[in-house]
């Protein structure tokens, strides 16, 4: 630590003791570890003046702070671009992840080991977590590997019954996220997609209008995307078709959260499905606080994108070169 030289003729008295103030409050709370109580004690100060006193040796240059990455993490931590992530996008956390994801077990392993951590520390014993299914919410369930976070309930946010023999991983990821969570278990028993009528009829049935209510007002969200392509989980499971891909495209459609659709810009695409769908509506997924995006890989960057225009996540899970892609097109916007 240095004092700074005070432009003018010659520093005042009271620019002396005032910087000598700062920079001592600065030893003790960096170099010592003194609370700012113990500090305002020592110097004679209240506590707001002690913390002022701290901030005003950061603001001068007094401090230098310098953070080391041990040899064995490096390539692995990826802190400068978490933050810049997190002011991009007005995100409460970014995690990056080192591994390239490319929509193996591997891949999306390391995706649900990190967001399996994040609700770890975010969930609360109160809290209904809402999840859509795909592959990213079954890695996250098959990471839990113990009982130490909780949560009241696990609520399925999407409908996922189809006329093909699909594996959607919803009952693998409710009965875990249920057992290691030790939550109540709240299926919603209901396809995807139906006509209007049905949906309408769906909607009026007292147990699933409370699987959708409780997810609609969930504290916590995790949910992966969807691209607007053959090689995803929709078109596989016979839940869309080409005649749906070509009008999804002709919107401007990029991606999907729970078969609701949005354009480049986060905006919800119109055309026939929305009244087809069944599951939590995209205003009550940007509406939660804990809503965390768990997404990567080249097919999805696009989608990921659209999604944190669109304010549908406040925590972001991906991999570093989805992040770093990211970063690339805050301002070009998204190539078609």
């Amino acid at each position: 630590m240095s004092v700074p030289e005070v432009p003018g003729p010659q520093r005042s008295s009271k620019t002396t003791d005032d910087l000598r103030l700062a920079l001592r409050a600065a030893s003790m709370y960096h170099v010592e570890g003194a609370t700012q109580a113990e500090i305002a004690a020592k110097l004679g100060v209240s506590r707001p003046t002690a913390g002022r006193l701290v901030a005003k040796a950061r603001a001068l240059g007094l401090v230098t702070i310098e953070i080391n990455v041990p040899d064995e993490l490096q390539g692995t931590v990826h802190a400068d671009i978490e933050r810049d992530l997190e002011r991009t996008f007005g995100l409460t956390e970014a995690l990056v992840v080192p591994d390239v994801i490319d929509g193996t077990d591997r891949g999306y392993g390391s995706l649900g080991r990190a967001a399996a951590a994040v609700l770890s520390r975010r969930l609360a014993s109160t809290d209904t977590l809402g999840f859509t299914w795909g592959p990213e919410t079954v890695a996250v369930a098959h990471s839990l590997k113990s009982r130490g976070a909780k949560c009241a309930q696990v609520v399925q946010l999407d409908g996922s019954m189809s006329s093909a023999d699909y594996q959607t991983g919803v009952e693998y990821t409710l009965g875990r996220c249920a057992e290691y969570l030790q939550a109540r278990p709240v299926r919603l028993n209901a396809p995807l997609y139906a006509d209007p009528a049905t949906v309408t009829a769906l909607q009026q049935d007292s147990v699933i209008s409370r699987a959708l209510q409780a997810g609609t007002e969930a504290e916590a969200m995790m949910y992966g995307l969807g691209p607007v392509s053959t090689s995803t989980t929709l078109f596989e499971g016979s839940f869309i078709d080409l005649e749906i891909i070509d009008e999804l495209r002709s919107l401007g459609a990029v991606g999907e959260i729970g078969g609701r659709f949005f354009d480049a810009d986060g905006t919800p695409t119109g055309g026939s499905l929305p009244d087809r769908t069944v599951s939590v509506g995209l205003d009550a997924i940007r509406s939660c606080d804990r809503a965390i995006l768990i997404s990567g890989g080249v097919k999805k960057h696009q989608a990921i994108l659209g999604a944190l225009r669109g304010g549908f996540a406040s925590v972001l899970v991906t991999d570093i070169e989805s992040a770093r892609w990211l970063m690339a097109h805050t301002t070009e916007g998204v190539s078609q």
